[in-house]
């Protein structure tokens, strides 16, 4: 286990040092929550019955833009060899660096959204569903992202092919995310779509570093 937090902790150093992935996709989130409003026009009513979803349609995509980083350069340098021949268990790697890329990435996101939803005119009792749903939900995003990163890991430019494998992975929780965020859906409802989504989280924190690190093995033979 020390191990495993080790390798965490140097994939969170070396994302906050080159700055690429965290940033862009940081910046895309920023400028599709501010260039929105100014696309649809004053109408403040229209933005509020939109804004959960512009903020997790834009989550989703932000997540997106930087999950072809998430095992492409330790690949490129050869640091993945080294971790086969380690004493961890390549599952066990491969659920570290997503839960990397979902603490330098996803979270961050996930906790921004609801604070930047008054650009899109948020509701204020839609707050604290927002946030909690996508916080459950970008721990799915963050586990099913490294399954299409492991994919397309020898490719070049496999971003966009990253895009074509998971977008269909990421409809459920991007429908159970925002029947949560809806402020006006009966408590019950709102439970339930939590549940699933929670639900979804831990199924993907099973199959994910499965099926990544078989991926990635292929790869490497």
């Amino acid at each position: 286990m020390k191990l495993v937090l080790a390798l965490v902790r140097r994939d969170l150093r070396l994302s906050f040092r080159q700055g690429g992935g965290v940033g862009t996709a940081l910046g895309f989130f920023l400028t599709v929550v501010v260039l929105l409003p100014i696309g649809i026009g004053p109408d403040q009513a229209l933005l509020a019955r939109i804004a959960p979803g512009a903020l997790w349609i834009s989550l989703l995509l932000s997540v997106l833009l930087s999950a072809d980083r998430i095992f492409q350069q330790d690949y490129e340098d050869g640091s993945l060899d080294l971790m086969t021949m380690g004493p961890v268990p390549f599952e066990l790697v491969a659920l570290a660096k997503s839960l990397a890329h979902w603490l330098s990435t996803s979270l961050p996101l996930a906790l921004a959204a609801p604070l930047l939803g008054f650009l899109v005119n948020l509701e204020p009792e839609a707050i604290l569903p927002l946030a909690v749903s996508m916080m459950l939900g970008s721990i799915a995003l963050s586990l099913l992202a490294a399954i299409g990163a492991a994919v397309t890991v020898g490719l070049r430019r496999g971003g966009l092919l990253v895009s074509i494998l998971v977008l269909p992975l990421y409809v459920p929780v991007l429908i159970f995310g925002l029947s949560a965020s809806d402020a006006g859906a009966a408590p019950g409802l709102t439970m339930a779509s939590l549940l699933i989504l929670a639900a979804i989280a831990l199924v993907s924190l099973v199959l994910s570093p499965l099926a990544s690190a078989a991926a990635l093995r292929s790869y490497l033979r």
